[in-house]
């Protein structure tokens, strides 16, 4: 549950200091209890990624709980390549972790979401529409720590994606790199080992399509300073 709420936070667009719907709000809409959604915001809480005003109803937390902006965006330079490329390393621990465990908790629902986010990436490939492809690879790599069902895994994914966007912005100048194509067929992989239960495939798969990203990123990178 703590999972759908981050999850439906993040589809209203919702901002640190917004106001949430109501744990009645959040029964009707997901069909369970108000003890259940009760238990699950005690858990958001803790995380510091919910604030329950006493009176006042539920809120987004402001950039203080864990792995938010304030804490990794703090110390991270989007400019410095060592820090990329850390990052890169951050990503490949939590994400292959991610998907060893989708491919045990993934719902029907949850699978269809990553495999609708791989069409979207290959039609944004075959169209030249990077700000297609960018969507659908950013509803990919969500959609996988979604199905993790591990609320600690969402949080750090969602800021790391969030950190490499901005250096992929300052870098690549939001172009596609020339790994795109194998992205695609890389991003297909890592599907359906989660669609077949298979965890440590699916954790090849996405050390696999990481380190390709992340060699992409230094080919661009040195074609475009060196030429």
């Amino acid at each position: 549950m703590a999972e759908q709420i981050l999850q439906l936070i993040a589809e209203l667009g919702l901002r640190p200091g917004d106001r949430m719907p109501t744990e009645n709000d959040f029964a009707a809409r997901f069909g369970t209890s108000r003890t259940v959604v009760r238990e699950a915001v005690k858990i958001l809480s803790a995380l510091g990624l919910v604030k329950a005003q006493k009176g006042r109803g539920l809120y987004v937390a402001e950039d203080e709980g864990m792995l938010t902006s304030a804490r990794l965006g703090g110390i991270f330079l989007p400019t410095d390549l060592d820090h990329v490329y850390m990052l890169f390393e951050f990503r490949r621990v939590q994400e292959t972790a991610a998907s060893r465990l989708a491919a045990t908790h993934a719902t029907p629902a949850e699978l269809r979401a990553i495999e609708a986010a791989t069409e979207t990436c290959r039609h944004g490939f075959l169209t030249g529409e990077a700000a297609e492809f960018n969507r659908g690879d950013d509803e990919f790599h969500t959609g996988i720590a979604i199905a993790s069902h591990n609320v600690f895994l969402l949080a750090s994914v969602r800021e790391a994606r969030r950190l490499q966007r901005q250096s992929s912005t300052i870098g690549l100048h939001g172009t596609l790199g020339g790994h795109v194509a194998e992205a695609v067929d890389e991003h297909t992989a890592i599907y359906q080992a989660i669609r077949d239960g298979d965890p440590e495939a699916a954790a090849r798969a996405t050390a696999v399509h990481l380190d390709n990203t992340l060699e992409d990123y230094r080919r661009e990178i040195q074609r475009r300073v060196f030429g």
